[in-house]
């Protein structure tokens, strides 16, 4: 997810520097944009026309940039969540593809047999997740469920990764 880890560390980085294009991203139709371009990455991970893991990129992009204009005005500006959240983002989507993704040719065929089958199981379909992670964008009270959700969705990414990227 490579455009979700850049966009994570300019996220972190305008909100370090108190950049104005902050101000850009607040806007009422970025967050309609965005909302709209989560709702058709999560069509396109049902209708399989591209990889699965283009729109894991685009979803979780997409969502990043919805959750900091929704959640903005809600904490003060010097909040710390918009700087952590995005960086703590971007060093476990790297993590997981460095350390996981990487290394699925190293897996067992065992194992990979039931990450497959893991991969198929419905509760934890790409879909299922991304809805989750729609749901907690609403629910800002809970604001350590769009990350936890987060976390999930990079852990079915790199699920997917390796059942997708190796040969059986």
């Amino acid at each position: 997810m490579p455009l979700f880890i850049v966009l994570s560390l300019a996220l972190c980085f305008m909100v370090q520097t108190a950049s104005s294009l902050q101000s850009v991203l607040v806007t009422p139709i970025l967050i309609y944009i965005n909302l709209a371009i989560a709702i058709i990455s999560i069509a396109g991970s049902l209708l399989r026309k591209f990889s699965a893991l283009i729109w894991y990129d685009i979803f979780s992009s997409s969502t990043l940039i919805v959750w900091f204009a929704y959640w903005k005005p809600i904490f003060k500006d010097e909040s710390p969540v918009f700087f952590f959240y995005p960086l703590y983002f971007a060093l476990m989507t790297a993590f997981v593809s460095l350390f996981f993704i990487g290394q699925r040719h190293k897996i067992d065929s065992e194992s990979f047999r039931l990450m497959r089958l893991l991969s198929k199981k419905s509760i934890i379909q790409p879909w299922v997740v991304m809805l989750c992670v729609l749901g907690s964008l609403e629910l800002q009270q809970h604001f350590m469920l769009y990350p936890t959700m987060m976390t999930l969705l990079i852990l079915r990414f790199a699920l997917a990764s390796c059942v997708e990227g190796r040969s059986h």
